[in-house]
């Protein structure tokens, strides 16, 4: 659940006078001198006076019991005891601000017939009024307390689906590492079982390739500079398995080199343009890999001569399916890919993503 920072959080008479609170004092004071300047015979900073200590003491007491005692009986909700108490107040503050505000009179104000039916409209409308005024703030505090509930559940829902998400990214990249070592190995046992001289300098190359892939697997973000130089280290694998029948390029705009993607997205594209395009070829035919920035996005190519797409639409595996599926995880539905016909013959395969950099 998410941790709210103690000193964020209002105590004392900071909690007590908070301004909602404070406000809805302010409002009524103003409304009821307004209404009762006209007809009161009192000067109206004696009336202000008055029912500005009646509003504050209440909300005092309003404050305090929120949290003292800390324990109640079950019996009892705390907002009634809330209640209770600034009713039983009301009549006490009334005869405390009466007592400041004459006592310049030669009479106590219980002797006056004035002040005693002041003193007793004050303590009726005040008992009238209080509870409704306790009760607006109740259900202010109870709003504010949802809104802040409503808060915390959204974040943390938000913190679990994120969670969610990057253990099916990892699952998915978990999927790209099997896969990938497979095939690979297929291609050099092939070389081992027809005696080629090729095959220890294949595997060679290949150790040497896996010792710079293997850990980029668990990382969530590579630089493109980096998925390049392991897209070039394939194809040099691939070519010396079939020397007469791959050639490739690999070519970059320098200012796409540093932007982020997910590992093995461009190996990917490469190896089933290889797998799919070239391999099945009595020709063989040729890799082109291109990355260039445009309007804030990064496009990458794979372009392969191969057999195209009518022939090998239905058999390109699981590969871009979980290639898919981990760019919709990273990027949502600003990343695209397209796989295009070449002509006069082969596939293009169209990789569009958000440029961002590497922190």
């Amino acid at each position: 659940m998410q941790v709210i920072d103690p000193k964020l959080v209002p105590t004392g008479l900071t909690r007590i006078y908070a301004w909602p609170r404070v406000r809805m004092a302010l409002i009524v004071t103003l409304i009821f001198t307004l209404l009762l300047s006209p007809t009161w015979q009192v000067a109206y900073w004696v009336l202000v006076t008055r029912l500005t200590f009646i509003t504050g003491s209440a909300l005092l007491v309003f404050g305090i019991l929120e949290r003292w005692p800390a324990r109640l009986p079950r019996w009892i909700a705390r907002w009634v005891l809330q209640i209770v108490a600034v009713e039983l107040w009301i009549p006490v503050a009334v005869f405390i601000a009466y007592r400041m505000t004459t006592g310049h009179l030669d009479v106590p104000f219980w002797e006056d017939s004035d002040h005693l039916t002041g003193f007793g409209f004050f303590t009726f409308v005040g008992t009238l009024i209080a509870p409704w005024i306790m009760v607006t703030s109740l259900l202010g505090k109870i709003r504010g307390e949802a809104r802040s509930q409503a808060l915390t559940f959204a974040l943390e829902r938000s913190r679990l689906e994120r969670n969610a998400l990057d253990s099916k990214l990892r699952l998915l990249q978990a999927q790209v590492e099997p896969h990938f070592l497979f095939n690979t190995l297929a291609n050099v046992r092939e070389l081992v079982d027809s005696g080629s001289p090729q095959a220890s300098k294949v595997l060679g190359s290949l150790i040497s390739y896996l010792r710079a892939a293997v850990p980029q697997l668990n990382q969530p973000f590579t630089t493109l500079e980096q998925e390049l130089e392991l897209v070039r280290s394939y194809l040099e694998v691939m070519q010396m398995r079939i020397p007469d029948r791959l050639q490739f390029l690999v070519h970059a705009d320098p200012q796409t080199l540093g932007l982020q993607c997910p590992p093995m997205t461009l190996l990917t594209l490469v190896e089933n343009a290889v797998r799919h395009g070239i391999d099945p070829s009595e020709e063989g035919g040729r890799i082109e890999v291109r990355s260039e920035l445009r309007n804030g996005k990064c496009r990458a190519q794979v372009i392969d001569t191969g057999i195209g797409l009518h022939q090998s639409a239905g058999s390109l595996g699981t590969g871009l399916t979980t290639l898919r599926e981990r760019l919709q995880l990273v990027f949502g539905d600003a990343a695209t890919l397209r796989l295009i016909q070449a002509q006069p013959h082969g596939v293009c395969a169209e990789l569009e993503f958000p440029a961002r950099r590497e922190q």
